[in-house]
């Protein structure tokens, strides 16, 4: 739930108002760190809501203020405290992201009603020379799992990767967990693929147990990596794709086993009418590959 009251203190009222879309980049300068957004905003007064989406997710619910022309939007996610601080001026906004204590980048953006991210089903794919998506891990019994299991034969299988770590994942499993109803079990399956940064198999388990609880998850969370979340790592766990981009990445396999769409990252309920949309496409595409 988004706050009521003002989460800084003002004194001036607003000369600038940033309701609409913005297109934004952060780290412009540096390309190893370069990554495109899309700024989403609502303001009322001095008050601002909204969010940033990139290609790989949302950063949850901002909530800030605009005073005279300087905006600041902050945000805990329950595992990082974010704030955004920007000079609006016309039609642009400059200003710097801090994630914590220890990083910050400067973003720039400008207003742009009709800007639009790259189709999230396009990032990630199989490499040439495979045909399936395949995986072998443990669930928290110790019981290997695998897509030839007969819990999986003959059903649509949405296959996500994730870490129990990361707040976009926690935002996409409370929706396949509400989805994920008595009535659609006898054609669809879910499974997770956890990649935990824990030190040790033990306490990435108990990560995954604390999840499952929490959230009342039905389906399997299976381990696929302790000790480090890196993509890099994940990719390497599964050669067939041509890389793993963000946590989290939705792999649907339709009933014969095939691969129909790799979907990268989640635009959560922060996104507003995005967050709508993928909900209705993601209906419409399982509903689809149920009656085949």
């Amino acid at each position: 739930m988004q706050n009521k009251v003002l989460r800084f203190d003002i004194a001036r009222a607003p000369i600038s108002t940033i309701s609409g879309n913005w297109e934004t980049v952060f780290s412009p300068n540096t390309v190893a760190d370069r990554y495109i957004a899309k700024g989403i905003f609502n303001q009322i007064g001095n008050k601002v809501t909204g969010t940033f989406r990139t290609t790989t997710g949302d950063y949850r619910y901002l909530d800030g203020v605009v005073e005279e022309d300087s905006l600041k939007l902050s945000t805990f996610d329950g595992a990082h405290a974010f704030l955004f601080k920007a000079a609006i001026s016309d039609s642009v906004m400059n200003g710097m992201f801090y994630s914590g204590n220890h990083w910050k980048e400067y973003f720039t953006a400008k207003r742009n009603e009709n800007y639009e991210l790259p189709s999230a089903d396009n990032l990630t794919f199989l490499k040439e020379g495979y045909e399936k998506f395949v995986f072998a891990y443990p669930d928290t019994k110790g019981n290997i799992v695998s897509l030839i299991d007969d819990r999986f034969k003959n059903k649509v299988v949405i296959v996500q990767i994730m870490g129990t770590w990361c707040p976009n994942c926690l935002d996409e499993t409370k929706f396949y967990t509400v989805y994920n109803t008595d009535a659609k079990s006898d054609y669809l399956a879910f499974v997770s693929l956890a990649f935990e940064y824990a030190p040790t198999k033990e306490k990435a388990f108990a990560s995954i147990n604390r999840l499952k609880q929490k959230i009342e998850v039905p389906y399997p969370i299976l381990l696929a990596q302790y000790g480090s979340s890196d993509k890099k790592g994940a990719q390497q766990k599964s050669p067939m794709l041509n890389h793993i981009l963000s946590y989290p990445t939705t792999v649907f396999i339709d009933k014969a086993g095939t691969v129909r769409k790799i979907h990268t990252g989640f635009n959560g309920p922060a996104t507003g009418e995005e967050y709508t949309k993928f909900v209705a496409e993601f209906d419409a595409f399982v509903n689809e590959l149920q009656v085949e």
